[in-house]
């Protein structure tokens, strides 16, 4: 590989490092700089950056695609609510006296190109703009609103809750932008007006999804609490896109467990279409399933929902996150040989991680026989330009291992299962 690539993908190593000892209080713009945002160039710049094996690459990348239908399903919008957004970060993750939790924001302004916080917002949407204003097709990106935290009793829980990006923000960005942007609403089941809330937002956003952490956002999927939502979530033709499986964010044992891919059965069940973020990749939870309360991988508890026959045409898989250096292994390599699933399988980036330096190793997947050293050269490109771009067409470009099978062409559509042929994505 590239000597220079490898060269930046250490040093952002030895960055995290740092960072792990809280240096970036010492040090932020250059330690972050290589742990988040190390791309060197603008996406305005592609043709003139990329050499021809990686323009041929990413034609490749595209081949098959219907640019009519190329959707991410999974694209956050944060801010800190400059210009009136409304958008909330908790203080904590601004504040010096807590290190690890300030470096962290630190690395995700980064890898947002965001350089003024006074203007964190507006920055951040237009370094997203700009993103994907430069690919070529376009697509469809799905805009995350993100609720915060509620208690079991409806109110709000500040403490507990990371950050805050209202439905109607999210809204607002996506109207600037309606060929290219559609809004997902997130609605915490437990609020005292959440059903009237999501029937008055679903009508005047037209959004066709709700965003669900539960473990960050006190959300028992499972809880009785949430049956007059599912039902107006049915009646309404909603889908639902829950996290499942660990979530780093979170420190508390009571809110991990909410996490657990098995607790979605309950939408399912209550007629709810249902796709699992990451497809429930990292960490283990109860198997609800065993009285002896043992436990499993949330990745096993996921792929044994997809087997239940009731759940085909309801419960669906999303791929972003698994070709992250965290995350990358068994799940990346099953969902690849799982061919008989890849027509319940959809694409989401999860931006802003994609930009996340820290987490881009295209070195391992060279090693570890996903890409060829050449391919590995070639996205490194890529990533330098648009880490957006990068982010599909290394989805696109990698194989198994072994038998070299890759995700289907269908896994990057939008899918007619989800919201029929017809509808507006």
């Amino acid at each position: 590989m590239n000597r220079n690539v490898i060269a930046r993908r250490s040093l952002a190593a030895v960055a995290a490092a740092a960072l792990a000892f809280g240096l970036v209080i010492v040090q932020p713009s250059c330690i972050v700089s290589y742990v988040g945002g190390a791309f060197r160039y603008q996406p305005s710049e592609l043709e003139k950056r990329l050499s021809k094996p990686a323009r041929k690459l990413v034609r490749k990348a595209y081949k098959g695609l219907d640019p009519k239908r190329i959707t991410d399903h999974h694209v956050h919008i944060v801010g800190m609510g400059t210009g009136g957004t409304g958008c909330e970060v908790n203080p904590e993750l601004t504040s010096l006296l807590h290190p690890m939790k300030r470096a962290r924001y630190s690395v995700y302004l980064s890898a947002c190109d965001v350089k003024d916080e006074k203007a964190a917002d507006q920055q951040f949407v237009a370094r997203l703009v700009d993103l994907t204003g430069h690919l070529r097709p376009t697509g469809r990106f799905h805009l995350l609103a993100f609720d915060r935290h509620y208690n079991a009793d409806g109110t709000v829980n500040a403490r507990k809750t990371e950050f805050h990006v209202p439905n109607e923000y999210v809204h607002s960005v996506a109207r600037k932008h309606p060929e290219r942007f559609t809004p997902v609403l997130s609605i915490h089941p437990y609020r005292h007006d959440a059903v009237a809330a999501l029937e008055r937002l679903a009508k005047s956003t037209g959004a066709k999804m709700v965003k669900w952490l539960p473990n960050a956002q006190g959300i028992d999927p499972a809880s009785p609490r949430c049956d007059a939502f599912y039902a107006k979530m049915k009646e309404l033709g909603l889908v639902l896109l829950s996290h499942a499986g660990e979530e780093k964010a979170v420190e508390a044992e009571e809110d991990q467990k909410l996490g657990n891919p098995l607790r979605l059965r309950r939408p399912l069940d209550a007629g709810v279409k249902v796709i699992i973020a990451h497809c429930a990749s990292a960490g283990e939870d109860v198997d609800l399933d065993d009285p002896e309360g043992g436990s499993a991988p949330s990745f096993d508890l996921f792929l044994r929902m997809m087997a239940n026959k009731k759940y085909d045409g309801l419960l669906f898989g999303e791929i972003s996150a698994l070709v992250l250096s965290n995350r990358m292994g068994r799940p990346l390599a099953t969902m690849l040989d799982r061919q008989d699933l890849h027509h319940r399988l959809v694409n989401g980036s999860d931006y802003p991680l994609p930009a996340v330096n820290l987490l881009i190793r295209t070195g391992s997947f060279v090693s570890a026989g996903y890409l060829t050293e050449a391919q590995g050269e070639q996205l490194a490109e890529i990533y330098d330009v648009n880490p957006m771009l990068f982010d599909l067409v290394l989805k696109r470009t990698i194989r198994h291992p072994t038998n070299g099978k890759q995700f289907a062409a269908s896994v990057f559509l939008n899918n007619p299962g989800l919201f029929g042929p017809g509808s507006k994505r």
